[in-house]
């Protein structure tokens, strides 16, 4: 970021941290806060993706954000970490590497625990402007069947995990997204299993070919977001990467506090 970029970066960050902006409060538009910053919406939409990355702010819509809500709960203090007192691999390519690590949890004997490294991934949701998110309906051979994912695969070594999420969504639909804002990362076996997922959310997206991953494609769709508990419902959502993005995307519309009844 250039000199002014980054002073606009300065102002806002030190505005959410003096708390001028309540927990869960929606942040000025894009609009109010060009004309008060004197900066160009290109340059503001740098500084507002920094603070999404940073947790500093949420994505509520296209070019809409907000405060995070806030968090009662402290972090545990005094707890020790376990002992890792080394590794050997038992199996490994380039798919798949399987470990046996010797570990000791604080106040107890070692023993030998098998860790599994996968690959790191970056999965991503398209939305465009009709609530509706890019989809693809394939087979699994694994759990022997058919469901709705998100586009998404593996971040060569060196690359941008953001780079990644773009190059798979056309690569895969043939779309590419206009704007890309990353949400979570995370572990989806923790216990066992190391395989960094990278969570990025899209808005708008301009149709740029066909699919040229035809092993990964399926069937495209544009899916409303209304049919995603229904399709939850039925078993039809395949792959945590999927689910976790599109429980962001609704748990960030519905706001905090918000509960359903039976």
């Amino acid at each position: 970021m250039g000199p002014k970029t980054t002073k606009v970066y300065e102002t806002l960050r030190a505005r959410l941290a003096a708390g001028e902006y309540a927990a869960g409060e929606k942040f000025p538009s894009e609009r109010t806060l060009v004309e008060e910053l004197g900066i160009g919406r290109t340059a503001l939409r740098q500084v507002l993706t920094r603070l999404v990355a940073e947790g500093a702010l949420e994505v509520r819509g296209r070019s809409s954000y907000r405060v995070p809500g806030a968090v009662s709960v402290e972090r545990p203090e005094g707890l020790e970490p376990w002992r890792i007192h080394g590794e050997r691999d038992l199996y490994d390519n380039r798919w798949v590497k399987l470990q046996l690590w010797d570990v000791q949890p604080p106040g107890m004997e070692p023993f030998e625990h098998h860790v599994v490294r996968l690959q790191h991934v970056a999965v991503t949701a398209v939305l465009d402007d009709q609530d509706r998110v890019l989809m693809m309906w394939r087979y699994r051979f694994v759990p022997q069947q058919f469901g709705w994912e998100l586009p998404g695969g593996i971040v060569d070594e060196g690359e941008d995990p953001a780079d990644t999420a773009l190059r798979e969504v056309v690569e895969e639909t043939g779309w590419r997204p206009k704007s890309l804002e990353h949400v979570v990362t995370y572990q989806p076996m923790v216990g066992m299993v190391d395989s960094p997922h990278e969570i990025f959310v899209g808005h708008g997206a301009e149709k740029v070919g066909e699919p040229t991953d035809l092993e990964e494609a399926g069937h495209i769709e544009w899916v409303p977001l209304a049919d995603v508990p229904g399709l939850m419902a039925r078993g039809e959502l395949m792959g945590s990467g999927t689910l976790v993005a599109l429980l962001h995307i609704l748990a960030s519309r519905r706001g905090p506090g918000v509960t359903t009844g039976r």
